[in-house]
Formats: C-alpha cells, structure tokens, sequence
C-alpha cells in the first residue's frame, strides 16, 4: 500500500470505548513537529462524515516540515500565509501573490532554504531582466523593469529576515547582493499645446470635467475616482482625499489610501470650483465620476486608461499613461512659482526628497533661471537676454487650430492601427464569420512595420474565410 497524502486524514475502532476515532493532519508546530485533530463518533460512517467535515474546515495542509532542509518555495509560501498576508490590502496581495507564485517560487522555489546564495539570487535577478516578463512581451520586451526586481529583491530580503529571526539560517544572503539601481521613470508631461487639444477633444467625448480636475489638482487615478461630493467644501473650496478606487483582479475596489501622506486636504481654484457646480447639476450619484454601467458605483481606473489613450489619439497627442496628468500638473505648478514643500503636500508624497526626485528636470531649470536673475541682479548678465527670457516666461498660449473629432465609421474590411506606447503600434483586424466577430492583432515597433504585418494579416484571415476555415480553433 502506497503512503497517505498528508490531509487525507485517518479512522480507527477503540476497542477501550467502543467508538471510532477520525484523526487528520494539520501541519507543524513552530518546533516542527506534527499536529493533528481528531473527531470521534458511534459509527464508522459518522465518523466519516465528521472527518470531512473537519478537513474541509481545515481546508489546505502545508506538507512540509519548517526547518533550514525545506525548500525555499515553502518557506516563501510559510512566510507570506503566516507573517504578511493579513496585513496588506487585497490590491496589495495581488501583486505579491503574482510576484511570490509566478516568479520567485517556480524560478528558485525547489532550492534548500539554507542552500540560498547572494550568488544565487543575484543570477536570478540578471534572468528575470532579460526574460522574465509573463505576459504582453510584444509590447514591454522580454525583461522585467528595474522597479519590478528592486520589489521581488525586497521580498526575497524580508522571508529571509523572518528565517533568521526564526533561527533557520545563519544570516541573510540578501544582504549580500549588489544594490539593485533605482532608475526614476522617464516623467511624461503634455505641452500647452498638447494639453489644449486634449480638453477640446475630451469636452467633446464626455470626460472634460475629469481630464480638467486631475490637471489641476495631480490626483492619482484612483483618487480622483474616490472623490465623493460631500468630500468637497464648496464653501471654502477644500477637498478631502480620503479613499481611492483599485482594482482587485478585474473588480473595481474601494480602499482607504496607502500612505498617511496620502491622506490630505487640497485647495480648488476658482475656476475648478466654477465647473464643478455646474457639472454636479448633471451627476446623479455620490460619486463625483459615477460608473455609466452600475448604479451608484464609481468608474473603471481601467476604462478611464483606455478612454484617454482614445482621446489622445483622437486629439493627435502623443501617447502618454494617465499618470501623465499629474505629472503635467506638477510640472506646471513649479515651473509657475509653487515652492517644492507646498507641491509634495498638494501630491501626497512621502517626503520632500521623493518630489525633488520625481521632478529634477524641473528644478534644474528653475536653478538655472534664479541663478539668472541673480546674475541680472549684481550686472553680471546681458540685459536683453533677461528680457527675453522674461516674456518668454510671461507668453500666453493661443487657441490651436483644431476642431474636436467627431468620429468615423471605419471602411469595412480594413482592420486599424494604433500606438500603445512610444516603441509599440498595435494592429487589428475583426471580421464577422457566421455572425460572430473575431479579432486577431499584430505588433511592431514603428507605424509602418505595423501596418505591413495588417496587411498580412487581413490576406491570411480572408483566405481562411474563403476557405470556411477561419474561427474553427475558436469553435473546437
């Protein structure tokens, strides 16, 4: 006979008692020896019926031992269940439960905890930049960011923490390795222009009084779609940021803010007030931006995302994340006098230091411009420089010439091209096959290669539709 699977529990006759005995296994105590749970009854199947009962409360047993011998998967497993889950928030525990179970664990999860190497982790990292991205590699490559390994670095760093303290191991490999790079994300920012033709074009697809308040105010997406009315003083022209909307797998979440910083209270200008009222007229729900699907519900960060990558292209901007708006915001307010304190407060940063971070092209060009006037002030600049860069500073930006578009059909059985990122184009084609629409798309670094490999994709799906072939994988 073949060795029990641990959980699949036991039953024994008491001959002392005359009753049967159901015990099953429950994992390992912080020593490491075995714990179970029994339950008794008159009769067998009882008995049996009470067993299941128990392992269905119990629910997943651990099957392995905690000692250094374990496996490295099993304790990152033990680590996270025991000592993080409970206390991150379920947004949150995506993102670990993707980093801990698609990568660290199936990568390096069968080594012996107390085999784990610097050496080790180090090459896991290098492999990860190179080729550990799981999914959409024909948009962001093969490799994972910087910022995604710093992350997966850190929770190796912490599980193995824990086992030191745990008396497992000696010390943590971790330690040992080389600093990971903290590379700052390019900051995207749309010019005056850029941002003139984005309102114009948003005015005319319904999304004018969220694109306008994020710009002036640098919310985060999933504040600026938590906002509810009674957060704003209309009197004094105070708004709270209080919650934000996440999303928990496909399921648009409310949740309270990250940090303590997180949670403050902006200023309104005038102007975003003045819109407001008048667009609160409109706005039958407590949500500022209420879903137009579900009632009573706020909007979907990710069709937000979608709806200005649309708007964008419709507007003939370049393509730039949501994220964006806050940074064109932040970019704004230094550039027109705001001190860096005011604007790390106004953003909800951490500290001082992390808005000088974000934003250093911007405050080198403030430097630069008050070590002008500072020159201009002891003569040591040309006047007529300082005067040019004066008005420079002081010019208005006319009205582009661009009229909203107002949307096309597109001619049937050509399929379209659009860019997803600065390095990305994507093409698609949808036909219809027996009244169903089936749509298959291609990538390519620039809009000419993309469109080259449309047009050998529409040939090779009107082929297979002539052929009756095309939808039959779909169908199977």
């Amino acid at each position: 006979m073949g060795k029990r699977k641990n959980g699949e529990g036991t039953v024994r006759y008491r001959e002392s008692d005359g009753r049967w005995e159901g015990r099953v296994f429950v994992g390992y105590d912080s020593k490491g020896n075995p714990k179970t749970r029994n339950v008794t009854a008159k009769t067998k199947s009882e008995c049996l019926d009470k067993l299941e009962k128990l392992k269905q409360e119990i629910g997943t047993v651990a099957s392995y031992k905690i000692c250094p011998e374990m496996r490295f998967g099993d304790w990152m497993n033990h680590w996270y269940q025991t000592y993080c889950k409970l206390g991150l928030k379920a947004s949150t525990r995506v993102t670990y439960e993707h980093r801990i179970y698609d990568q660290i664990i199936p990568k390096i999860g069968d080594i012996p905890l107390k085999s784990i190497t610097a050496s080790m982790l180090e090459r896991f990292y290098a492999e990860l930049r190179y080729g550990g991205r799981l999914i959409r590699q024909e948009i962001y490559g093969e490799g994972l960011s910087m910022t995604t390994i710093r992350s997966i670095h850190f929770h190796c760093k912490a599980a193995l923490d824990r086992a030191v303290r745990d008396r497992l191991i000696l010390s943590n490999p971790a330690d040992a390795c080389t600093p990971i790079p903290k590379r700052s994300a390019e900051v995207d920012v749309l010019s005056p222009e850029e941002m003139q033709r984005l309102m114009i074009q948003a005015k005319e697809e319904g999304f004018f009084e969220m694109f306008m308040l994020d710009i002036g105010t640098g919310l985060r997406r999933g504040e600026l779609l938590g906002l509810q009315w009674n957060d704003i003083n209309f009197e004094n022209g105070e708004v709270k940021i209080t919650r934000q909307i996440n999303m928990v797998g496909k399921v648009p979440t409310v949740s309270t803010l990250k940090t303590k910083s997180s949670n403050r209270t902006i200023i309104l200008q005038k102007p975003l007030l003045d819109m407001l009222r008048e667009y609160k007229e409109s706005v039958n729900s407590r949500w500022i931006f209420p879903s137009p699907v579900y009632e009573d519900k706020p909007r979907d960060p990710t069709a937000c995302r979608k709806k200005l990558s649309q708007i964008l292209e419709h507007a003939g901007c370049k393509h730039v994340k949501f994220h964006a708006l806050r940074h064109t915001y932040a970019t704004m307010s230094l550039a027109y006098g705001m001190d860096v304190k005011t604007l790390s407060a106004t953003l909800g940063h951490a500290s001082v230091s992390e808005t000088l971070d974000t934003y250093s092209h911007t405050t080198d060009e403030m430097q630069k411009s008050a070590a002008a006037k500072i020159d201009k002030a002891f003569g040591n600049a040309e006047e007529a420089d300082f005067e040019e860069e004066e008005k420079e500073e002081r010019k208005s930006y006319p009205r582009p010439d661009f009229e909203a578009y107002k949307g096309k059909k597109r001619k049937s059985g050509t399929g379209y091209v659009k860019q997803l990122s600065k390095n990305c184009w994507q093409g698609r084609y949808t036909p219809t096959v027996n009244g169903k629409r089936i749509s298959e798309n291609v990538y390519g670094k620039t809009e000419d290669e993309c469109k080259a490999k449309l047009a050998e994709l529409i040939d090779k799906m009107n082929r297979e539709r002539e052929e009756g072939t095309l939808g039959l994988e779909m169908s199977m």
